[in-house]
């Protein structure tokens, strides 16, 4: 039941955010039981979005998942991340934010799992 959402500051065209899709559901099995099967992914360009106090290609990625993960598997998603991001939308990795949330309760199709 993972979830990741995307705030760039840049334009993404339908072809990059379908290959972001698809880049974010490889790079979620960093996460040991986490598959694309589960992810939701939200991707929201040309969002006002300042770093430093600039204006420059910038990101913020919310990251949400079911239980818990090691710092080590954080690690990791986040290096695939910043790489899917510079490659797809050439957004430099100094100028992308993660943000990990983890919780115990999640609900899907009227229940909570």
């Amino acid at each position: 039941m993972p979830l990741i959402d995307v705030k760039t500051n840049v334009m993404v065209s339908k072809e990059a955010e379908v290959a972001l899709k698809s880049a974010l559901g490889q790079a979620i099995t960093a996460i040991p039981g986490k598959t694309e099967t589960w992810l939701m992914v939200g991707i929201q360009p040309n969002y006002t979005l300042y770093f430093d106090g600039d204006g420059s290609p910038a990101a913020m990625v919310d990251v949400a998942i079911l239980g818990g993960a090691t710092a080590s598997a954080y690690n990791d998603l986040t290096a695939r991340i910043c790489d899917i991001l510079n490659h797809q939308l050439s957004i430099p990795m100094n100028r992308i934010y993660i943000k990990y949330s983890e919780t115990e309760n999640w609900g899907w199709n009227g229940s909570n799992f």
